[in-house]
C-alpha cells in the first residue's frame, strides 16, 4: 500500500477524507446501470461499514456501505499507482445481503 492510500484510510477514520477518485465514461455508465450515483459510490469508500474494505482478488478491494439517504450499497474499485480510487462496479445490496451487514453491526 502507498504512503498516499495509508494517509487516505488513516484520515478517514480521524477527521476528514482525502481520497482522489479517477471517473470516466467507462465506471460512469457501470454505476448508471445500477443507477448508483457517483457521490453515493464515493460516499460509501468514505463510510464503509464495519469490517470494509476487504482485498477479494489481485488489486480488487470491496467496500459495502450505506449512504446519507439510507441507501446500502457494495462498491468495486482498485487503487491507482497515484493513490486515486477508481471504482469498476457499483450497485445496491440485495435484501439479504443488507440484512447480513445489518446483522454485522449489532456484533
Amino acid at each position: 500500500m502507498n504512503s498516499v492510500s495509508l494517509e487516505c484510510r488513516f484520515l478517514r477514520r480521524i477527521v476528514f477524507q482525502v481520497c482522489q477518485f479517477r471517473w470516466n465514461q467507462w465506471n460512469l455508465d457501470k454505476c448508471d446501470k445500477h443507477n448508483v450515483a457517483p457521490s453515493e459510490a464515493e460516499y460509501v469508500l468514505n463510510h464503509p461499514s464495519r469490517g470494509y474494505p476487504r482485498k477479494i482478488g489481485d488489486e480488487k478491494k470491496l467496500a459495502i456501505g450505506q449512504t446519507p439517504d439510507g441507501a446500502f450499497l457494495q462498491v468495486i474499485y482498485v487503487i491507482d499507482p497515484d493513490g486515486t480510487l477508481f471504482v469498476i462496479h457499483a450497485r445496491p445490496l440485495t435484501e439479504a445481503e443488507k440484512h447480513a451487514v445489518r446483522r454485522g453491526r449489532r456484533r
